[in-house]
């Protein structure tokens, strides 16, 4: 079920394994991203890309909208 954390929230999932998807453009990841964070653009999710998560384990979605 979707919701919204802070930060705090952040760091104690992924103390406990959760996985850190970042969905900003291939371009803006590169130029920054949160530490440990995987690159799944948001045009590109789908069921094949997020094949790759672990079923067994929290997901992250972090994107940075500063507009």
């Amino acid at each position: 079920m979707p919701r919204v954390i802070d930060r705090d929230d952040v760091q104690r999932l992924m103390d406990h394994g959760a996985q850190l998807i970042d969905v900003l453009p291939k371009k803006e990841y590169a130029e920054s991203h949160l530490p440990g964070a995987i690159n799944i653009p948001l045009q590109s999710l789908n069921d094949k890309t997020v094949a790759q998560l672990r079923k067994d384990s929290s997901v992250i979605l972090y994107c940075y909208d500063y507009q």
